[in-house]
């Protein structure tokens, strides 16, 4: 285990290393910003924080002030930190999740704030809550046409709307809105600077989140995740320091793997995981298993260290169990719907 560590560079873990080798490569990789993970962690921590890098990690390294703002391109994933220079600080909402299988949750926003959906999921404003609809990314309100048809390209890419929609606080005070989930499960509210600042999900799982999340896309570099992985070489990725709503179907398992632990999974079954976990797919294997498993030919495989969320109801799963019971082509209907 002593030479179980790893660092993020990038969205590439490297490792796995001695801890004594760790800190000899930390001022050439970022310092005390450098995001690392060993024995004994429960998650991806800043070096700076870690008691056997500190002293390495802070060599020639300024630290933050307590209390003061944090360090200029701070840690985390995709090159530039957790939520780093450049990047707008996210508005400070509040999420309540209430229901039990068919859930909603509701924002609270102060004057001034605004929450980003997927058109189509408001269920509820109150009257101090105003909406808008908005071609291309909402958190660049002066950007050119070219870069709003960027941004809507890349949300096409992931099966999403080319629009978002964004309901603001222009009256003061406290104000609500509320989100619905699309089908039977669960809403996970997740706030990102918890986490690392980044979160890869399904394509479909997003449900709204504070101004200032970046919603951008993560491709799968392997070609057989992309043709046989359930979800494509394409990816949500969700980046900032604020909170997120993602909708998983049925009930949600949320596990932390060691480094190196692997989980097989049915492709359908993943929601979220952070950008350390690897994704790859491994073939079911025998001929009897292949062809009357019922599981399809692949699996897919997360191997650690990170933290993954899966879902027991995927979409396409349920809409294969109803199917039997949807009207036919000529018109009739069949199961429950017979008369």
């Amino acid at each position: 285990m002593a030479d179980n560590w790893y660092y993020a560079q990038g969205q590439q873990r490297v490792g796995p290393m001695s801890v004594d080798e760790l800190a000899r490569r930390l001022p050439g990789i970022g310092g005390a910003e450098t995001l690392v993970y060993g024995p004994g962690m429960q998650n991806w921590s800043r070096a700076g924080d870690v008691p056997a890098l500190a002293q390495a990690a802070n060599a020639g390294y300024p630290v933050a002030p307590a209390g003061g703002p944090p360090a200029v391109g701070g840690g985390g994933f995709g090159g530039g930190g957790a939520y780093g220079a450049g990047r707008p600080q996210s508005h400070e909402i509040d999420i309540e999740i209430f229901g039990s299988e068919m859930q909603y949750c509701v924002c609270t926003l102060d004057g001034g704030e605004t929450v980003i959906a997927e058109p189509g999921g408001m269920m509820f404003m109150t009257g101090g809550i105003e909406m808008s609809t908005v071609f291309g990314d909402p958190n660049k309100d002066r950007s050119g046409f070219l870069d709003k048809i960027k941004t809507a390209g890349k949300r096409l890419l992931t099966g999403e709307n080319m629009f978002v929609t964004t309901f603001t606080n222009n009256r003061g005070g406290r104000e609500k809105v509320a989100f619905a989930a699309p089908y039977p499960g669960k809403i996970l509210s997740i706030k990102l600077s918890d986490i690392g600042g980044e979160l890869i999900c399904q394509k479909d799982s997003f449900l709204c989140a504070a101004m200032g999340t970046q919603i951008g896309i993560a491709f799968q570099k392997k070609m057989g995740v992309g043709l046989f992985g359930g979800e494509g070489f394409i990816m949500q990725r969700l980046t900032g320091d604020g909170f997120v709503a993602v909708h998983a179907g049925g009930t949600v398992l949320e596990r932390d793997l060691a480094p190196g632990e692997i989980l097989k999974i049915d492709t359908g079954c993943i929601v979220a995981f952070l950008p350390s976990v690897q994704y790859d797919i491994q073939f079911v294997g025998g001929f009897k298993n292949t062809l009357f498993g019922g599981e399809g030919l692949f699996f897919a495989t997360l191997t650690g260290p990170g933290r993954v969320w899966l879902q027991s109801l995927p979409i396409d799963r349920l809409a294969h169990s109803l199917t039997p019971y949807l009207p036919t082509n000529e018109g009739g209907r069949s199961g429950l719907f017979n008369n």
